[in-house]
């Protein structure tokens, strides 16, 4: 009985000692949807792997809304330990002085591994410093392609254009088999301005686009921007190109066979596969100007990254760390660059991707990778850095529109987009000297 009772007593303690709770990890994201699930999916499969901390993936809208939303929180004292935030933030998170843990010092003071070499440098050149340290972890990459539908092309007796002199001839083609444009495209100002310059090793702005300092000035109103854009707007007239939106609000005419050509996110091909449904789709690398360049650029990305913000204890730093780490595996990222169609950060994802046959099984995916890495990017190749830039592209939308319009010409527009710009852009510049 006294064997018992000292049992009952042996197991009532120890059932009352205190368990060591997991350390929560707050991470604001700006996915919806699948791929909101997918990031639910990814925090799970951390939890899972150990037991010290504990990942909270919370939604909070668009990319701007979640930054606004991490701003105002870490001003109230209330901020997450992660955030996500997209490419154009990056100047803006760089000024936000005590704000931002850099991630090359939090994985040096965590003692993670942590190898530079192992991203893909045309990822990590867009959140570097200007010695080359990485500021936070890249999460979604992606960068433009052309996606096309296969019948048209067919039944025009073309292939998709390599260079820009080649869409003249395809796309009149196109609409002599019966199409009603040839092309169109999503996120106008990432892709015909911003990955155009950088294709054509040419400058958006200057001071290596503001990664050397931000007393920059944009310069896309060059004779070779304004040639572009005004071709794009006379081959509008013609019917060859068609405007439908300043985000991807141009999809449904990829999706309907209304335009046979579509240049958007690599990011899109998920919502490509799911949405055409009466045709076969291709994708190809982004056009460039033969005239301007022998052999074109990389492009530059889109997405966003994952910034580490300041306030915390110092222990749950350990959680921060081991987080990212198990982000950068070459499963978790094959994965997620499978999934949603955003590259794989690192050589091993890639590598890993093709040894599973997925680029064999769906023939394109791999190439924004191709056009992403065939070079070694330049200063005018590496990415963009401005302060306020997404008011700026705002107002690069208001003006292209008022080309598409006929309203203004090439010319008239994007300078007046430069004048506008650098307003902006000396702002910036006087809030964070």
């Amino acid at each position: 009985m006294l064997r018992k009772v000292s049992g009952f007593i042996a197991l009532s303690s120890a059932l009352s000692f205190p368990v060591q709770a997991a350390t929560e990890i707050e991470w604001w994201h700006a996915m919806g949807g699948r791929l909101g699930e997918k990031v639910n999916e990814i925090a799970t499969n951390f939890n899972a792997s150990q037991g010290d901390y504990v990942v909270k993936p919370v939604f909070k809208g668009n990319y701007t809304e979640t930054m606004t939303s991490a701003i105002a929180a870490f001003r109230a004292k209330k901020q997450p330990h992660i955030v996500q935030v997209f490419e154009v933030g990056t100047a803006t998170m760089m000024s936000a002085k005590g704000a931002v843990y850099p991630t090359y010092q939090l994985m040096a003071d965590t003692q993670q591994s942590f190898s530079p070499e192992a991203y893909l440098a045309s990822v990590t050149g867009y959140y570097t410093d200007a010695k080359g340290q990485m500021l936070s972890m890249p999460f979604n990459s992606s960068t433009p392609v052309l996606y096309y539908n296969k019948d048209a092309l067919a039944k025009a007796g073309v292939q998709p254009p390599k260079t820009w002199e080649e869409m003249a001839t395809v796309g009149q083609k196109l609409k002599d088999a019966g199409y009603k444009c040839g092309f169109t495209t999503g996120w106008q100002s990432w892709v015909q301005l911003e990955n155009f310059s950088a294709r054509h090793n040419v400058p958006f702005a200057s001071k290596a686009n503001g990664f050397e300092g931000i007393d920059t000035e944009l310069a896309f109103n060059s004779p070779l921007h304004v040639k572009h854009i005004s071709q794009l707007a006379q081959w509008q007239k013609d019917g060859i190109f068609g405007y439908g939106g300043r985000r991807s609000d141009s999809a449904p005419k990829f999706y309907s066979g209304e335009c046979a050509m579509y240049m958007n996110s690599s990011a899109s091909y998920a919502g490509v596969k799911s949405s055409v449904k009466d045709f076969e789709f291709g994708v190809a690398q982004l056009p460039y100007w033969k005239d301007a360049i022998s052999e074109p650029q990389n492009t530059i990305i889109g997405g966003a990254t994952l910034w580490t913000l300041k306030g915390h204890d110092k222990a749950d730093y350990k959680g921060v760390a081991q987080f990212f780490s198990f982000l950068s595996k070459a499963e978790t990222q094959a994965d997620w660059h499978q999934f949603t169609g955003y590259l794989p950060i690192t050589h091993a994802a890639a590598k890993l991707t093709r040894e599973q046959g997925f680029y064999d099984k769906n023939p394109g995916t791999d190439t924004a990778i191709t056009q992403m890495t065939s070079k070694t990017p330049t200063a005018n190749s590496k990415g963009l850095r401005l302060g306020n830039f997404v008011q700026i592209r705002d107002i690069i939308n208001e003006e292209l529109e008022s080309v598409w319009a006929g309203k203004k010409t090439a010319q008239e527009a994007l300078d007046k987009a430069v004048e506008r710009g650098n307003k902006l852009l000396r702002k910036f510049e006087r809030q964070n000297s």
